[in-house]
């Protein structure tokens, strides 16, 4: 273990702090020797060590190159109730995505879902059963897209001098008769 390094998760469930970067931790590869391999995770990047067949290599990627924060449930019983949900740290490649929390209970989910969303700047994902990803909020690039909302005046020192009738204004009217000045003088300023 190098020093500086914390080694987070439990027996029962996955738990990993969000807001206590970096972490060091264990997750399962199918493909590796002893079925682990040991995940660095930074904000910026997430660094894989592995071992398959005696040969150790290290995989460094930025965390940019993840898809998303995905919610998922896992383990189904034989009335097809799932018995775990966990949140994912979702790559295109199904072997490089990253358990973040797991457990058997929805208590905190959507709070650590939106949590290592916002810390990792990754829009938030859901899984559907048939492990398409989409995202639960409309958006356009990096800003959620929600339907708009009226503006509160603010209260300021400013705002208590002026009566608030004069802070409503009307719309201008055209008169049926516009003025039209033909044949006098311009008069224009110059220096």
């Amino acid at each position: 273990m190098e020093s500086g390094r914390t080694t987070a998760g439990s027996s029962r469930g996955l738990r990993l702090d969000p807001f206590a970067l970096p972490v060091r931790f264990e997750a399962v590869d199918e493909a590796a020797d002893g079925r682990t391999r040991i995940v660095d995770l930074h904000r910026e990047r997430v660094v894989l060590r592995r071992s398959v067949r005696g040969m150790r290599m290290a995989l460094n990627m930025p965390v940019a190159v993840y898809r998303g924060v995905a919610i998922r449930l896992c383990g189904f019983t034989a009335d097809n109730v799932p018995t775990e949900i966990a949140v994912v740290l979702e790559h295109d490649d199904p072997a490089l995505s990253l358990p973040l929390f797991s457990s058997p209970h929805a208590d905190d989910i959507v709070a650590e879902w939106q949590s290592w969303a916002k810390v990792l700047g990754l829009p938030l994902l859901i899984a559907e059963r048939d492990g398409c990803l989409r995202e639960p909020f409309a958006r356009l690039g990096a800003v959620r897209v929600e339907a708009t909302t009226w503006r509160r005046r603010q209260r300021t020192a400013i705002a208590r001098r002026r009566p608030p009738r004069r802070l409503r204004r009307r719309a201008g009217k055209l008169s049926d008769h516009p003025a039209v000045h033909r044949g006098e003088r311009e008069i224009i300023a110059r220096n």
